[in-house]
C-alpha cells in the first residue's frame, strides 16, 4: 500500500516558468498552492531555463513584478541550462530542468497549467514507486492503414532499452487496445530522486528521438516525445499505472486544466471558485492582467461565457471536440 513520507521529510514540487503564458499560470499554481497547502515541507522550485544558443530569445521571466509575486509565495528559482532542446522542443524543458533540482530529495515535477486543488500533504506519496498521469487520450501512437499495430509500436521501444514489454500490460484490456499499454499524460510525475528520473527521462528521449526503431518511421514525436519516453522511465525504475490511489492528483488534489478555456469549459463548480478566488487579491490581478488571454477569461468574463455553452454532466468524449466547438465561437484563448 502506498504510504505518506515521513512528516520531516521535504518534498520538491518543480514547475517550469519562463516569458510568456508559463510565467501566469506559474503564478496561479503558486497561489492555488499556499492557499490548498499549509504543510511547509513542499517546497516549490520554478524552473527557469536560461539564455544560450538554443533559445533564440532569452527565455526567462523578465518582469520584476511576476518574479516579485512567485517569491511572495515562497518560490525559489532555480536555474538550469537548455543542453538538448530548447526552443525547438520546450516539452524538454520538463527533462531538462530535473538536472537543477536537489539531488536524492524526493520531487513532484507539475506542468505549470495546473491548479492545487486540495492539501497535498494527504496524499498517499510512495516516492520508491514513480507514476504519472493517468488523464490521457490515445494520442500515441497513430496507427497507419498497413503499419505496425500497438504492440509492434511499444514492444519496439521496450526491447530497444533491455525493458520487460509484457509486465508492463494491462491484461484486463484486449490486445491492440491503447489503454492495454503504459502509457501516461506526462502533467505530472514523481520518484525519489531526480537525478536518476532525469537521467533516464534523457537517455531515453534522446535515444528515441536520434536514433528510434524502425517501427516509429511513421509516428510524430513532436509533441509526443516526453510522453513516449516517460513510461520506459516509470517502468524501469518500478513504478507504474497503480502507484498512486485513484482520485488524488488529477482529482480531489489537483486539476491540470491545460488552458483556461477548457478548465471554464469542463471543470467542476469548486475548480472554477478556486480560480476567481485566488485571481482577485489586487496583487495577482495586477500581474495576471498583464496578459491578454487572463484578463479576457478571468476578469472580463469570457470564461463563463464559454462555461454557458457546455453540460458538464455530458461533455464531448474527446477533448478536440470541445476545442473545436470553443473555436468555433471565437472564444479560444490560450
Amino acid at each position: 500500500m502506498a504510504r505518506n513520507p515521513r512528516a520531516s521529510q521535504t518534498v520538491n514540487i518543480c514547475i517550469v516558468g519562463q516569458s510568456g503564458r508559463l510565467q501566469y499560470e506559474a503564478v496561479l499554481f503558486a497561489a492555488s498552492l499556499r492557499r490548498k497547502t499549509r504543510a511547509k515541507r513542499f517546497r516549490l522550485l520554478i524552473a527557469e531555463p536560461q539564455p544560450g544558443r538554443l533559445w533564440p530569445t532569452d527565455p526567462r521571466i523578465k518582469d520584476a513584478g511576476t518574479r516579485a509575486l512567485l517569491e511572495s509565495f515562497d518560490a525559489e528559482f532555480v536555474p538550469f541550462e537548455s543542453k538538448h532542446f530548447g526552443a525547438a522542443y520546450p516539452y524538454g524543458n520538463k527533462i531538462e530542468a530535473l538536472a537543477a533540482l536537489p539531488e536524492g530529495e524526493p520531487f513532484i515535477f507539475f506542468d505549470t497549467d495546473t491548479l492545487i486543488t486540495g492539501d497535498l500533504n494527504r496524499v498517499p506519496f510512495d516516492f520508491d514507486r514513480p507514476t504519472a498521469s493517468m488523464r490521457r487520450e490515445d494520442t500515441w501512437p497513430k496507427l497507419e492503414l498497413y503499419g505496425p499495430g500497438y504492440t509492434q509500436t511499444w514492444k519496439s521501444l521496450y526491447d530497444k532499452f533491455g525493458l520487460d514489454f509484457e509486465s508492463s500490460l494491462d491484461t484486463n484490456w484486449p490486445d491492440e487496445y491503447w489503454q492495454r499499454y503504459l502509457y501516461f499524460n506526462a502533467g505530472f510525475f514523481f520518484y525519489k530522486c531526480p537525478k536518476q528520473f532525469g537521467d533516464l527521462f534523457l537517455k531515453y528521449a534522446l535515444e528515441i528521438r536520434d536514433n528510434a526503431p524502425p517501427e516509429l518511421v511513421c509516428q510524430s514525436l513532436d509533441p509526443w516525445l516526453d510522453q513516449v519516453a516517460l513510461p520506459l522511465v516509470i517502468h524501469a525504475l518500478g513504478g507504474g499505472r497503480d502507484a498512486l490511489p485513484e482520485g488524488y492528483l488529477d482529482g480531489i488534489t489537483t486539476c491540470h486544466y491545460r488552458v483556461l478555456p477548457l478548465l471554464y469549459a469542463r471543470e467542476p463548480n469548486k475548480v472554477v471558485d478556486l480560480l476567481e478566488e485566488i485571481s482577485a487579491p489586487n496583487k495577482i490581478k495586477k500581474v495576471l492582467k498583464l496578459y491578454d488571454p487572463f484578463k479576457r477569461m478571468i476578469y472580463q468574463g469570457r470564461g463563463h461565457k464559454v462555461r454557458a455553452m457546455f453540460d458538464r454532466k455530458d461533455l464531448p468524449r474527446k477533448e478536440q471536440a470541445i476545442r473545436n466547438q470553443i473555436k468555433r465561437e471565437g472564444f479560444w484563448m490560450r
